[in-house]
């Protein structure tokens, strides 16, 4: 597996506090069967012509000399469109040096020019990635259908998958709708699972959706690839609360 949109930098945003977090989670991951894992702290877009990114690469140096050799980390970013117009073109801020760069929006809405501002991003050369499209306020797949026909690339957060809710609906509403291209853990320093997500997919009978959304499409993004279209996930919607207790028991009675 490879997972693009984790906070595992540590000591930089609300994600993991310390090395000694991160090297714990990485640990966890590697058994699970990740290989690549991007590192992506908080950046507003207003700010990505100040920031002090030598630090972070040094920080994220630190992390690699001291993490174990797998799985192979990488740096980028997960920028939000606090304000229109923004260079984002530079290689420092895309996700390990590729053309994908990691993107969200304000939770509390959507703004009014989101579409032109993909649009946008997507003609100045890079590939936006847009960050868990199930957490905004407002979403909805018809809105995510217009985001792709504009060149967006959609990451869906794989605990959204196993919970309940209008925002585990959106994101297993996109799934049947074949608007998700990759599903990556946002994990904070915290036991959220890339596995958890491939194991839900391969139980409700999708593991070739299962393979591309948890390791194809997100080693092609790194690669400078377009990503593979995903066939829909058919779900039957009575058996899903039976799957997410077998899915959390299988993790809680892990060490």
């Amino acid at each position: 597996m490879i997972d693009i949109h984790t906070h595992l930098l540590p000591g930089v945003d609300d994600g993991s506090p310390s090395i000694e977090v991160s090297i714990e989670v990485l640990r966890r991951f590697a058994e699970q069967g990740v290989e690549v894992v991007v590192c992506t702290p908080h950046l507003d877009a207003s700010r990505v012509n100040s920031v002090a990114h030598e630090s972070y690469r040094r920080i994220f140096e630190t992390l690699v000399r001291e993490a174990p050799p797998a799985p192979e980390l990488r740096l980028g970013w997960e920028i939000m469109l606090d304000v229109p117009g923004a260079d984002l073109r530079a290689k420092y801020l895309s996700l390990g040096g590729s053309t994908a760069v990691l993107v969200e929006f304000p939770r509390v809405g959507i703004p009014t020019r989101a579409l032109d501002e993909i649009f946008r991003l997507r003609m100045s050369g890079i590939v936006p990635v847009i960050a868990h499209p199930e957490r905004y306020f407002g979403c909805t797949t018809a809105m995510v259908r217009r985001w792709k026909e504009s060149g967006a690339v959609i990451q869906t957060d794989a605990q959204m998958l196993l919970g309940g809710g209008p925002m585990a609906k959106l994101a297993q509403d996109m799934l049947e709708e074949a608007l998700v291209d990759v599903i990556a853990s946002d994990n904070h320093g915290d036991r959220r699972s890339l596995a958890s997500a491939r194991q839900w997919l391969i139980d409700v009978g999708a593991p070739e959706q299962a393979e591309i959304l948890t390791r194809l499409n997100a080693g092609r993004l790194l690669a400078g690839l377009p990503p593979l279209p995903v066939p829909p996930v058919k779900l039957d919607r009575s058996v899903l609360g039976r799957l997410r207790e077998l899915v959390f028991g299988r993790r809680s009675s892990r060490p």
